[in-house]
């Protein structure tokens, strides 16, 4: 069948074929909006596959994970074409997990991939990448018996053999130092040579190296060199780096020598790395807010729609009550006095609940903020810290009046809820923003802004203090007189027996209160996302 045209998506696999991966992942995202209009889901899984493969190849394995297991929705396994596509997500899920030293999770997910194959030579490589994670989590006797069937699977005297051989002998040498995997090596480098194999020379050089480290320093220092000249060739700046690092440990006399290449070549990978991390962050924080306006948009486009749907509303909405009220009168009138009693219990109940968060949020969130801004800011502006110690001293003497709170200065609201947020910031914690316009809160009511600037206060003193997130995301989106906020970070989520915490139970009653609904979504060591729906 051949596929719908679609110029973003050409554009972005020829530019992926070029090496440029960061200009490919722009193309991949505009190509997916095309398909996702046109309810292509198979084309839709294809762009965001290769947007994780871009993502994995960046070292962002976290954003590797999280794109892949996105396409998951838009494939359907029953359907023979798109089970060769989740084989494929589901191997770079794997190693993805794999690489962030998770082994036993990543091993769910190399099943997944070999389950889903319809090839047989993808299967087994899928196979001896299942066989290396079991390697890794010391699961050494299924590692070497799934080496061995893949061996026997596998024709010999070919690049992919030499490559099984490989790591079925190291597997076994890990398992018990006293085996000897040097015949199993030199057999595996034989082929390798004889196909002309680089990367392959490479991985028998680096495993010749290892297993002579310790017993012979020269035969390790020999192939240690081989390993670093044939990584010079292949251009991969990691295998240079781990010959180096072998030289450097084996060979005292130019060790020296060594660490200064090392040193220089460590330096500009990380620098690289970090800057391609830092560039596809951008550009899905620059996407989400491009959405956000896009919707801002189709909001103004369908206005009359939705005034003439919310008179239709209304006025249902009051015949309806005009009905309730005619048949339920006597019943009203029988109840009123127990009700009335209710509700009088009731109404001491919240006030006391009020004015607890009133302390909550007033003093002890309060006085953090300062604290963090204090903490994050060089240059201290000493009367603007103590104009907000005083603000906050008049607001916790009239909690003790029960009035309510006056607004000292009159700031828009968005910048309010800018300032608040920012204040988070620090040189290793990136606080972004999107949907947070002027226009965004004109027809919202004073109970819900106050409520809201409450509830994101209180969900930054959180994560500052638990999550050790390094980026933050907060979108807010109005459509049909509901409101939306997006809060993402990307720390270590949120422990079960924090989800009660008193500051948290406050945050899920102010929303409760409004009419609104709260959700959270947290996996430990992968981040906490929380969906907040507001009606206006």
């Amino acid at each position: 069948m051949q596929q719908p045209k679609n110029a973003y998506f050409e554009k972005a696999v020829a530019l992926l074929e070029k090496g440029n991966a960061d200009s490919s992942f722009i193309y991949f995202e505009k190509a997916k909006d095309e398909f996702l209009l046109a309810n292509d889901n198979f084309n839709v899984a294809r762009c965001l596959i290769n947007m994780g493969v871009n993502l994995y190849d960046a070292g962002d394995f976290f954003g590797a994970q999280e794109t892949s297991l996105e396409a998951t929705k838009y494939l359907d396994a029953k359907i023979d074409k798109q089970r060769s596509l989740l084989c494929h997500l589901y191997n770079t899920i794997a190693n993805a997990t794999d690489e962030l030293k998770h082994y036993n999770e990543a091993i769910p997910y190399y099943h997944l991939a070999i389950q889903y194959s319809t090839d047989s030579v993808y299967t087994l490589i899928y196979k001896n990448n299942l066989a290396v994670c079991l390697r890794n989590a010391k699961r050494y006797i299924e590692s070497i018996k799934l080496s061995e069937e893949i061996l026997a699977k596998t024709p010999p005297e070919t690049a992919d053999y030499a490559k099984f051989l490989n790591n079925l002998a190291k597997t076994k040498w890990i398992a018990n130092v006293s085996y000897n995997p040097v015949p199993l090596y030199q057999k595996a480098l034989n082929i390798r040579i004889k196909e002309k194999d680089q990367w392959g020379k490479n991985s028998s050089y680096a495993s010749l190296a290892k297993y002579y480290e310790n017993n012979n320093a020269d035969s390790s220092i020999h192939y240690l060199n081989k390993q670093y000249q044939v990584a010079l060739e292949i251009n991969s700046a990691d295998d240079q780096l781990n010959a180096l690092r072998g030289l450097i440990q084996v060979n005292g006399t130019y060790s020296q020598r060594y660490l200064l290449r090392y040193l220089v070549l460590n330096d500009s990978i990380q620098q690289a790395r970090a800057a391609a991390k830092n560039q596809f962050a951008l550009i899905r924080y620059e996407v989400e807010k491009n959405k956000a306006e896009n919707l801002r948009l189709e909001k103004e486009n369908t206005e009359k729609q939705n005034r003439l749907i919310r008179q239709r509303a209304i006025t249902g909405a009051s015949i309806f009550l005009l009905l309730l009220a005619v048949g339920g009168g006597t019943l009203w009138y029988k109840r009123r006095k127990q009700r009335l009693e209710l509700e009088a219990e009731n109404k001491v109940k919240e006030t006391q609940l009020h004015l607890s968060k009133k302390i909550h949020d007033v003093v002890a969130n309060g006085i953090y903020r300062v604290m963090s801004e204090i903490e994050h800011n060089e240059d201290v502006d000493r009367d603007g810290v103590l104009d907000k110690l005083e603000n906050m001293y008049h607001q916790s003497r009239d909690i003790s009046h029960n009035v309510e709170q006056q607004t000292i200065t009159e700031v828009p609201y968005n910048e309010q809820l800018a300032s608040l947020l920012k204040s988070f910031a620090a040189d290793h914690r990136r606080v972004l923003i999107a949907g947070n316009d002027a226009e965004q809160w004109i027809d919202v009511s004073k109970r819900i802004k106050e409520e809201v600037k409450h509830v994101l206060q209180e969900l930054m003193v959180n994560m500052k203090k638990h999550s050790q997130a390094e980026q933050v995301v907060v979108r807010f989106e109005k459509i049909d007189q509901q409101l939306t906020i997006y809060y993402k970070d990307n720390g270590v989520g949120m422990p079960a027996e924090k989800s009660q915490g008193k500051g948290l139970a406050n945050t899920v009653s102010r929303i409760e209160s409004l009419g609104g609904k709260i959700i959270f979504v947290s996996e430990p060591g992968k981040g906490l996302s929380i969906t907040t729906n507001i009606p206006l």
